[in-house]
Protein backbone atom coordinates (compact mmCIF):
# COMPACT_ATOMS: atom_id res chain seq x y z
CA UNK A 1 0.00 0.00 0.00
CA UNK A 2 1.39 3.42 -1.00
CA UNK A 3 2.46 5.44 2.00
CA UNK A 4 2.36 9.17 1.42
CA UNK A 5 5.71 10.87 1.97
CA UNK A 6 4.30 14.37 2.49
CA UNK A 7 1.36 15.60 4.53
CA UNK A 8 -1.86 16.63 2.82
CA UNK A 9 -2.35 20.43 3.01
CA UNK A 10 -6.13 19.98 2.64
CA UNK A 11 -6.33 18.38 6.08
CA UNK A 12 -6.81 20.68 9.06
CA UNK A 13 -3.56 19.47 10.60
CA UNK A 14 -1.56 19.69 7.38
CA UNK A 15 -2.75 23.19 6.50
CA UNK A 16 -1.99 24.62 9.93
CA UNK A 17 1.29 22.72 10.19
CA UNK A 18 2.60 24.23 6.95
CA UNK A 19 1.13 27.73 7.20
CA UNK A 20 0.03 28.36 10.78
CA UNK A 21 3.19 27.77 12.81
CA UNK A 22 5.83 30.35 13.66
CA UNK A 23 8.80 28.39 12.19
CA UNK A 24 6.99 28.21 8.83
CA UNK A 25 5.83 31.81 8.75
CA UNK A 26 7.93 32.53 5.66
CA UNK A 27 5.93 29.89 3.75
CA UNK A 28 2.72 31.80 4.44
CA UNK A 29 4.36 35.13 3.54
CA UNK A 30 5.59 33.75 0.20
CA UNK A 31 2.19 32.26 -0.62
CA UNK A 32 0.27 35.42 0.28
CA UNK A 33 2.63 37.67 -1.69
CA UNK A 34 1.75 35.73 -4.84
CA UNK A 35 -1.89 36.70 -4.32
CA UNK A 36 -1.57 40.29 -3.11
CA UNK A 37 -1.08 43.52 -5.08
CA UNK A 38 2.32 45.20 -5.09
CA UNK A 39 1.35 47.86 -2.54
CA UNK A 40 0.43 45.23 0.05
CA UNK A 41 3.39 42.87 -0.24
CA UNK A 42 4.29 41.39 3.15
CA UNK A 43 7.75 41.48 4.71
CA UNK A 44 6.75 40.36 8.19
CA UNK A 45 3.56 39.17 9.92
CA UNK A 46 2.36 37.93 13.28
CA UNK A 47 -0.26 35.31 14.04
CA UNK A 48 -3.37 36.40 15.91
CA UNK A 49 -6.07 34.46 17.72
CA UNK A 50 -8.23 32.70 15.12
CA UNK A 51 -11.32 32.74 17.36
CA UNK A 52 -13.77 35.60 17.69
CA UNK A 53 -16.82 35.63 19.93
CA UNK A 54 -18.41 38.77 18.52
CA UNK A 55 -19.27 42.03 20.23
CA UNK A 56 -22.41 40.79 21.97
CA UNK A 57 -23.73 37.55 23.43
CA UNK A 58 -26.03 36.93 20.48
CA UNK A 59 -23.21 37.13 17.90
CA UNK A 60 -22.21 33.77 16.47
CA UNK A 61 -18.71 32.57 17.19
CA UNK A 62 -16.29 32.65 14.24
CA UNK A 63 -13.25 30.39 14.02
CA UNK A 64 -10.78 30.98 11.18
CA UNK A 65 -8.16 28.54 9.92
CA UNK A 66 -5.42 31.19 10.04
CA UNK A 67 -5.60 34.84 11.08
CA UNK A 68 -2.56 37.09 10.91
CA UNK A 69 -1.49 40.73 10.72
CA UNK A 70 1.33 42.23 8.67
CA UNK A 71 3.91 44.60 10.16
CA UNK A 72 2.13 47.51 8.43
CA UNK A 73 -1.27 46.54 9.87
CA UNK A 74 -3.05 44.66 7.08
CA UNK A 75 -5.28 41.82 8.32
CA UNK A 76 -5.40 38.41 6.62
CA UNK A 77 -7.81 35.53 7.08
CA UNK A 78 -6.77 32.36 5.24
CA UNK A 79 -9.38 29.60 4.96
CA UNK A 80 -9.21 26.10 3.49
CA UNK A 81 -12.71 25.07 2.38
CA UNK A 82 -13.17 21.38 1.57
CA UNK A 83 -16.70 21.45 0.16
CA UNK A 84 -19.53 23.76 -0.79
CA UNK A 85 -21.33 25.20 2.20
CA UNK A 86 -24.69 26.85 2.31
CA UNK A 87 -24.32 30.66 2.41
CA UNK A 88 -20.56 30.32 1.94
CA UNK A 89 -20.21 33.84 0.53
CA UNK A 90 -22.29 35.24 3.39
CA UNK A 91 -19.99 33.49 5.83
CA UNK A 92 -16.95 35.00 4.10
CA UNK A 93 -18.36 38.51 4.55
CA UNK A 94 -19.28 37.70 8.14
CA UNK A 95 -15.74 36.52 8.86
CA UNK A 96 -14.21 39.60 7.22
CA UNK A 97 -16.29 41.83 9.49
CA UNK A 98 -14.39 40.74 12.61
CA UNK A 99 -10.96 42.13 11.64
CA UNK A 100 -12.76 45.35 10.70
CA UNK A 101 -14.56 45.63 14.07
CA UNK A 102 -11.35 44.73 15.87
CA UNK A 103 -9.73 47.92 14.61
CA UNK A 104 -12.18 50.20 16.42
CA UNK A 105 -10.40 52.36 19.00
CA UNK A 106 -12.31 53.34 22.11
CA UNK A 107 -12.59 57.04 22.80
CA UNK A 108 -13.03 60.13 20.68
CA UNK A 109 -9.69 60.05 18.87
CA UNK A 110 -10.48 57.36 16.32
CA UNK A 111 -11.54 58.72 12.93
CA UNK A 112 -12.63 55.36 11.43
CA UNK A 113 -9.42 54.91 9.46
CA UNK A 114 -9.07 51.19 8.71
CA UNK A 115 -6.23 48.93 7.67
CA UNK A 116 -6.85 46.67 4.69
CA UNK A 117 -8.54 43.32 5.28
CA UNK A 118 -8.05 40.31 3.02
CA UNK A 119 -9.92 37.02 3.13
CA UNK A 120 -8.25 34.26 1.11
CA UNK A 121 -10.30 31.13 0.44
CA UNK A 122 -8.57 28.01 -0.89
CA UNK A 123 -11.52 26.07 -2.28
CA UNK A 124 -11.74 22.38 -3.07
CA UNK A 125 -14.80 23.13 -5.20
CA UNK A 126 -15.95 25.51 -7.95
CA UNK A 127 -18.53 28.26 -7.58
CA UNK A 128 -21.64 27.48 -9.58
CA UNK A 129 -21.43 30.71 -11.59
CA UNK A 130 -17.81 29.95 -12.54
CA UNK A 131 -18.28 26.45 -13.95
CA UNK A 132 -17.80 27.58 -17.54
CA UNK A 133 -14.68 29.61 -16.78
CA UNK A 134 -11.10 28.29 -16.64
CA UNK A 135 -10.01 31.10 -14.33
CA UNK A 136 -8.60 29.76 -11.06
CA UNK A 137 -8.07 32.95 -9.05
CA UNK A 138 -10.97 35.33 -8.36
CA UNK A 139 -10.46 38.73 -6.73
CA UNK A 140 -13.53 40.56 -5.42
CA UNK A 141 -13.72 44.17 -4.17
CA UNK A 142 -16.41 46.81 -3.70
CA UNK A 143 -17.19 48.61 -6.98
CA UNK A 144 -19.84 51.06 -8.17
CA UNK A 145 -22.43 50.54 -10.91
CA UNK A 146 -19.84 51.48 -13.56
CA UNK A 147 -17.38 48.84 -12.42
CA UNK A 148 -15.09 51.46 -10.88
CA UNK A 149 -13.30 50.61 -7.64
CA UNK A 150 -15.10 52.18 -4.68
CA UNK A 151 -13.04 50.79 -1.77
CA UNK A 152 -9.74 48.94 -1.92
CA UNK A 153 -9.36 47.96 1.73
CA UNK A 154 -11.69 44.95 1.69
CA UNK A 155 -10.67 42.16 -0.68
CA UNK A 156 -11.81 38.58 -1.11
CA UNK A 157 -9.52 36.22 -3.02
CA UNK A 158 -10.79 32.76 -3.91
CA UNK A 159 -8.73 29.96 -5.46
CA UNK A 160 -10.80 27.26 -7.18
CA UNK A 161 -8.37 24.37 -6.86
CA UNK A 162 -10.22 21.80 -9.03
CA UNK A 163 -9.60 24.04 -12.05
CA UNK A 164 -5.81 24.00 -11.69
CA UNK A 165 -4.59 21.18 -13.92
CA UNK A 166 -1.15 22.31 -15.06
CA UNK A 167 1.59 19.71 -15.23
CA UNK A 168 5.08 20.27 -13.87
CA UNK A 169 6.36 21.18 -17.34
CA UNK A 170 3.68 23.89 -17.65
CA UNK A 171 4.64 25.73 -14.46
CA UNK A 172 5.85 29.24 -15.33
CA UNK A 173 5.27 31.50 -12.33
CA UNK A 174 5.73 31.15 -8.59
CA UNK A 175 1.93 31.33 -8.30
CA UNK A 176 1.68 28.29 -10.60
CA UNK A 177 4.16 26.47 -8.42
CA UNK A 178 2.27 27.20 -5.22
CA UNK A 179 -0.96 25.97 -6.78
CA UNK A 180 0.77 22.84 -8.04
CA UNK A 181 2.17 22.08 -4.59
CA UNK A 182 -1.14 22.63 -2.80
CA UNK A 183 -2.97 20.30 -5.17
CA UNK A 184 -0.36 17.57 -5.60
CA UNK A 185 1.83 17.49 -2.49
CA UNK A 186 0.62 14.16 -1.01
CA UNK A 187 0.97 12.48 -4.43
CA UNK A 188 4.63 13.42 -4.85
CA UNK A 189 7.59 11.26 -3.89
CA UNK A 190 10.20 14.02 -4.12
CA UNK A 191 10.52 17.74 -4.82
CA UNK A 192 9.94 18.34 -8.56
CA UNK A 193 12.82 19.76 -10.60
CA UNK A 194 10.76 22.86 -11.44
CA UNK A 195 10.43 23.75 -7.75
CA UNK A 196 14.03 24.52 -6.88
CA UNK A 197 13.41 27.84 -5.15
CA UNK A 198 14.57 27.99 -1.53
CA UNK A 199 11.04 28.49 -0.25
CA UNK A 200 9.85 25.22 -1.79
CA UNK A 201 12.84 23.37 -0.44
CA UNK A 202 11.73 24.46 3.02
CA UNK A 203 8.10 23.55 2.33
CA UNK A 204 8.96 20.01 1.24
CA UNK A 205 11.19 19.61 4.26
CA UNK A 206 8.44 20.85 6.61
CA UNK A 207 5.87 18.58 4.94
CA UNK A 208 7.85 15.36 5.35
CA UNK A 209 5.86 12.75 7.25
CA UNK A 210 9.09 11.41 8.72
CA UNK A 211 9.58 14.68 10.65
CA UNK A 212 6.37 14.26 12.66
CA UNK A 213 6.69 12.93 16.18
CA UNK A 214 4.39 10.20 17.48
CA UNK A 215 1.72 12.59 18.79
CA UNK A 216 1.74 14.69 15.62
CA UNK A 217 1.48 11.53 13.50
CA UNK A 218 -1.58 10.40 15.44
CA UNK A 219 -3.24 13.81 15.14
CA UNK A 220 -2.46 13.93 11.43
CA UNK A 221 -3.85 10.43 10.83
CA UNK A 222 -7.12 11.43 12.50
CA UNK A 223 -7.22 14.62 10.44
CA UNK A 224 -6.51 12.67 7.25
CA UNK A 225 -9.19 10.11 8.07
CA UNK A 226 -11.72 12.90 8.61
CA UNK A 227 -10.76 14.47 5.28
CA UNK A 228 -11.01 11.17 3.37
CA UNK A 229 -14.24 10.12 5.07
CA UNK A 230 -15.78 13.51 4.41
CA UNK A 231 -14.81 13.37 0.72
CA UNK A 232 -16.07 9.81 0.46
CA UNK A 233 -19.39 10.64 2.08
CA UNK A 234 -19.92 13.65 -0.16
CA UNK A 235 -18.92 11.71 -3.30
CA UNK A 236 -21.22 8.82 -2.35
CA UNK A 237 -24.11 11.15 -1.64
CA UNK A 238 -23.48 12.83 -4.98
CA UNK A 239 -23.51 9.48 -6.80
CA UNK A 240 -26.75 8.48 -5.11
CA UNK A 241 -28.29 11.82 -5.99
CA UNK A 242 -27.23 11.31 -9.61
CA UNK A 243 -28.77 7.85 -9.68
CA UNK A 244 -32.05 9.33 -8.48
CA UNK A 245 -31.93 12.02 -11.14
CA UNK A 246 -31.02 14.81 -8.72
CA UNK A 247 -27.56 15.60 -10.04
CA UNK A 248 -28.31 19.23 -10.80
CA UNK A 249 -29.59 19.83 -7.29
CA UNK A 250 -26.53 18.29 -5.65
CA UNK A 251 -24.08 19.95 -8.04
CA UNK A 252 -25.51 23.32 -7.12
CA UNK A 253 -24.93 22.67 -3.45
CA UNK A 254 -28.02 20.61 -2.58
CA UNK A 255 -29.98 23.45 -1.02
CA UNK A 256 -29.58 25.83 -3.95
CA UNK A 257 -30.43 22.99 -6.28
CA UNK A 258 -33.59 22.21 -4.34
CA UNK A 259 -34.85 25.76 -4.59
CA UNK A 260 -33.86 26.02 -8.23
CA UNK A 261 -35.46 22.69 -9.06
CA UNK A 262 -38.70 23.50 -7.27
CA UNK A 263 -38.94 26.98 -8.80
CA UNK A 264 -38.45 25.61 -12.31
CA UNK A 265 -40.84 22.74 -11.71
CA UNK A 266 -38.45 20.20 -13.21
CA UNK A 267 -41.11 17.51 -13.06
CA UNK A 268 -44.17 16.55 -11.05
CA UNK A 269 -43.30 15.17 -7.64
CA UNK A 270 -39.65 16.28 -7.79
CA UNK A 271 -39.84 18.12 -4.48
CA UNK A 272 -40.53 14.99 -2.46
CA UNK A 273 -37.98 13.06 -4.48
CA UNK A 274 -35.27 15.57 -3.66
CA UNK A 275 -36.24 15.52 0.01
CA UNK A 276 -35.83 11.76 0.04
CA UNK A 277 -32.44 12.10 -1.65
CA UNK A 278 -31.33 14.61 0.98
CA UNK A 279 -32.53 12.37 3.80
CA UNK A 280 -30.43 9.54 2.37
CA UNK A 281 -27.40 11.84 2.19
CA UNK A 282 -27.94 12.97 5.78
CA UNK A 283 -28.23 9.36 6.96
CA UNK A 284 -25.01 8.49 5.17
CA UNK A 285 -23.18 11.35 6.91
CA UNK A 286 -24.70 10.45 10.29
CA UNK A 287 -23.50 6.85 9.93
CA UNK A 288 -19.99 8.01 9.10
CA UNK A 289 -19.83 9.93 12.40
CA UNK A 290 -17.48 12.57 10.93
CA UNK A 291 -19.69 15.63 11.52
CA UNK A 292 -21.75 16.79 14.48
CA UNK A 293 -25.52 17.07 14.26
CA UNK A 294 -25.22 20.86 14.28
CA UNK A 295 -22.68 20.82 11.42
CA UNK A 296 -24.95 18.61 9.30
CA UNK A 297 -27.93 20.87 10.00
CA UNK A 298 -25.92 23.90 8.88
CA UNK A 299 -24.67 22.12 5.75
CA UNK A 300 -28.21 21.26 4.58
CA UNK A 301 -29.87 24.38 6.04
CA UNK A 302 -32.37 22.39 8.10
CA UNK A 303 -33.36 22.59 11.74
CA UNK A 304 -31.34 20.60 14.26
CA UNK A 305 -34.54 18.82 15.31
CA UNK A 306 -34.84 17.42 11.79
CA UNK A 307 -31.35 15.88 12.05
CA UNK A 308 -32.18 14.44 15.48
CA UNK A 309 -35.41 12.94 14.10
CA UNK A 310 -33.54 11.22 11.25
CA UNK A 311 -30.90 10.02 13.71
CA UNK A 312 -33.56 8.33 15.82
CA UNK A 313 -34.84 6.52 12.73
CA UNK A 314 -31.46 4.90 12.06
Amino acid sequence: MFREKYINPFTDFGFKKLFGEEPNKDLLISFLNELLPRHHQIKELSYSSSEFLGISEIDRKAVFDIYCTSKTGEKFIVEMQKARQYYFKDRSVFYASFPIQEQAIKGDEWKFKLAAVYLIGILDFVFDENKDSDEVKHTIQLKNQHGELFYDKLTFIYLEMPKFNKTEDELKTVFDKWMYVLKNLPKLESRPAKLQEKIFKKLFDAARMAKLDRVESEVYERSLKYYRDFKNVMDTAKDEAREQGFEEGFEDGVEKGIKKGIEQGIEQGIERGIEQGIERSIKKILKSDILTDAQIAEMFDVKLQFIIKIKKEL
